[in-house]
């Protein structure tokens, strides 16, 4: 190898690492939580009906959104449940972040008297109130049984409480005791309720 071949080969070579930093992707890993209404934290601007195809064909619409990728929601303090689910009538262990510790982060507006509507990705959606929210510990799940929940089962997100250690909740036969705990949730919706309302 000549001295010329040589000096262009070690240039080629030096580029290629910043080639791949610049072609690198962003370390954030793709939305899967959006929160919208009454927040005070943004890190997305309005509903785009050509890009959020989902949301659009939901009839979700915001001016203001936050959005949560795998990541950030593990950053959150984990809660751990067992419930009994009505899918096997086995108890299973459930982990993730509070629902409210979520909505706290994006500066919600909370309060007893207001409510939050839980979206899935089928569509699905129950308005559930902060109060029952608070009272039962909803957590947004991210991990069944120490591994992560699986899309197209009941993951990669699941709003969910523990059944079993709510008293009226446990009396009732399992198929009802989880109306209002949407999997594959994908949105959230902060009512606008006045905090003195």
């Amino acid at each position: 190898m000549n001295k010329r071949q040589f000096l262009g080969a070690a240039a080629a070579a030096g580029a290629f690492p910043i080639a791949s930093q610049a072609a690198r992707p962003s370390e954030r890993g793709p939305t899967l939580l959006t929160v919208t209404g009454a927040i005070a934290r943004s890190n997305r601007g309005p509903l785009d009906p050509a890009l959020d195809q989902m949301m659009h064909k939901h009839q979700v619409t915001f001016t203001k959104a936050w959005t949560f990728d795998y990541g950030s929601l593990l950053a959150l303090p984990p809660q751990t449940i067992r419930p009994t689910l009505e899918y096997d009538g086995k108890p299973h262990t459930l982990r993730g972040p509070l629902l409210l510790d979520v909505l706290a982060h994006v500066g919600a507006t909370l309060n007893d008297k207001g409510s939050v509507v839980l979206r899935a990705v089928d569509g699905y959606n129950v308005e559930l109130p902060v109060a029952q929210a608070r009272a039962r510990r909803f957590i947004v799940a991210t991990h069944i049984d120490g591994n992560p929940m699986p899309l197209g089962g009941l993951g990669p997100l699941w709003a969910v409480y523990d059944a079993d250690r709510v008293p009226e909740m446990a009396a009732l036969p399992l198929p009802q005791r989880f109306p209002a705990c949407p999997w594959a949730l994908y949105h959230v919706e902060v009512d606008h309720v006045d905090a003195k309302g």
